[in-house]
């Protein structure tokens, strides 16, 4: 199984982006999917996971939310209501029986 992110870029605070984690080997369903950040200087945390229920991080919630497609077998991460300190690199990992996958991560800015 592999995942690859996309969708990062530089954002105004307010602001709203979407990251996209494409799997290919398996489906998503198959899989726990989530979501990491690392910001410069800090240790890798986990902002949202997507197994039987989604749940995530305090600092994210209600304004992030993960989902998956069918169809793209893809897992998303919608963000709302960026703040500054969301700023950091954005890695997709997948779990599962003899998985244990990690994107190459995206960058996502957020700054006026």
């Amino acid at each position: 199984v592999q995942v690859a992110e996309s969708g990062g870029g530089l954002v105004q605070p307010g602001g709203s982006l979407r990251l996209s984690c494409a799997i290919s080997g398996n489906s998503w369903r198959t899989l726990v999917m989530m979501w990491y950040r690392q910001a410069p200087g800090k240790e890798r945390e986990l902002v949202a996971r997507l197994g039987s229920s989604a749940t995530y991080a305090d600092s994210v919630l209600g304004r992030f939310a993960i989902s998956g497609d069918n169809a793209e077998n893809t897992v998303y991460l919608q963000m709302t209501s960026l703040k500054p300190e969301d700023t950091a690199v954005y890695y997709c990992h997948a779990l599962g029986i003899g998985v244990k996958s990690w994107g190459q991560g995206t960058q996502v800015t957020v700054s006026s």
